[in-house]
Order: structure tokens, then C-alpha cells, then sequence
């Protein structure tokens, strides 16, 4: 027991110390370059089909049409993989500190 009573808290080693520093900003890291791929692999397609409708008069127009390209879809992941990283550490962080109040 330390003065007046108080329990001593034990000092964090540096493995938590850098963990808790390096986890975020992976996180932060991986959502920006998750971002910056996603952003960057918006090419439009050019490519032709037709579609064969027997009973229809109308002609089918595959203009305004949005496909998302592979490119995009792995920066999204990665993003996405990002935001994980950072709700799980933002988790672990909040029970490990309402744990320590309840142990008293």
C-alpha cells in the first residue's frame, strides 16, 4: 500500500506502452490507405453487351450504370479492415479501464 491508504498501481511495462500508441495508428493508417486506393481506382469501363428482350419494344441503355472495380473494392477492404482495428482497441481499451475500477 502506498501513502493514505491507495493501492500502487503498477507501471505499465513498454510492450503496453507501444501497443497502445502503434495499434491506433494502424488503424488511422489503414483507413487512409484504404481511402486513397479506393479513391484512386475510380476509372470508368468501356466495354460493350447487348441484351436480347423478344417481347419489349424498348431498347435497353446500360448508360448511368455504377460498377465498382476490383481496384476499389480491395481499398474499401482495407478501409474497412481499418475501422475494425480501431472499434477493437477502442473496446479493449474501455474495458480494461472499467475492469481496473471495479477491482478495487
Amino acid at each position: 500500500m502506498g501513502d493514505n491508504g491507495i493501492p500502487e498501481q503498477p507501471k505499465p511495462s513498454k510492450h503496453t506502452s507501444l501497443s497502445a500508441v502503434a495499434v491506433p495508428f494502424l488503424g488511422i493508417a489503414a483507413v487512409l490507405v484504404g481511402c486513397i486506393v479506393a479513391w484512386n481506382q475510380q476509372a470508368t469501363a468501356s466495354f460493350g453487351w447487348f441484351a436480347y428482350a423478344p417481347l419489349s419494344n424498348d431498347a435497353f441503355n446500360g448508360s448511368g450504370m455504377t460498377f465498382v472495380t476490383q481496384g476499389t473494392q480491395i481499398g474499401l477492404g482495407i478501409a474497412v479492415l481499418g475501422l475494425l482495428v480501431l472499434a477493437f482497441w477502442a473496446g479493449f481499451r474501455s474495458g480494461r479501464r472499467s475492469g481496473r475500477a471495479t477491482n478495487r
